[in-house]
């Protein structure tokens, strides 16, 4: 059966690039936290933490920033360019948004890998978000003088110290939700890989308003 191309190279590399990225902040971000904790009482397992010490999680931490900084900045170019972000984030409306939730509570939503529904749309838009200001905090925390312009945007120190922790729970929680559907819909993830999956049934599409 004749496969279509679903997942361009580019967003492929970008994937794993930045899963590869985040695992290395989050884990180092940890152990960084552990180190000057912000809300009393919580604390990361030493056993998921990286960096045998916090000099050494601050340079996993810093390591993993320019991979996901060049590849983020790469990708947000390339998809603007190509209108990857078009064809496939946009356009998303509120009505959508609700048909297709209560879709998926009846377990009526049918997942398409050519074209994301409008849950994954908000979802997808969502965390670039949240990877964003995630970005912008964690500028304002490491060189907080030279990158003093940017706390308009996040508060103080302090401020920024907390939109980074929770920038990084919001991440996470996006990973949990999407290895969960990877989990309840498998097919999904040999495309990510491979790049093509077999053409999907029209009459079974659901319509994104």
């Amino acid at each position: 059966m004749k496969k279509d191309l679903v997942h361009p190279l580019y967003v492929r590399l970008f994937h794993w690039l930045n899963a590869a990225a985040i695992v290395m902040m989050v884990m180092s971000g940890w152990k960084i936290y552990n180190a000057s904790p912000i809300f009393e009482g919580i604390a990361f397992p030493e056993a998921l933490t990286l960096g045998d010490w916090l000099g050494g999680a601050l340079q996993w931490h810093f390591a993993a920033m320019w991979l996901f900084v060049v590849n983020l900045i790469v990708y947000l170019v390339t998809g603007i360019a190509t209108g990857h972000f078009r064809e496939k984030m946009f356009p998303v409306s509120p009505v959508a948004v609700i048909n297709d939730v209560g879709q998926a509570l009846r377990g009526k939503l049918a997942h398409d890998s050519h074209d994301y529904n409008a849950v994954q749309r908000v979802f997808y838009i969502g965390v670039i978000g949240a990877m964003l200001m995630t970005l912008i905090s964690g500028l304002v925390v490491w060189k907080s003088a030279q990158f003093q312009l940017l706390s308009w945007i996040v508060g103080s120190y302090d401020t920024a110290r907390i939109v980074h922790f929770a920038g990084m729970t919001l991440i996470c929680a996006f990973i949990v939700v999407h290895l969960a559907l990877v989990a309840i819909v498998p097919s999904t993830f040999i495309p990510m890989i491979t790049g093509w999956a077999k053409p999907f049934p029209k009459k079974e599409k659901n319509h994104v308003a």
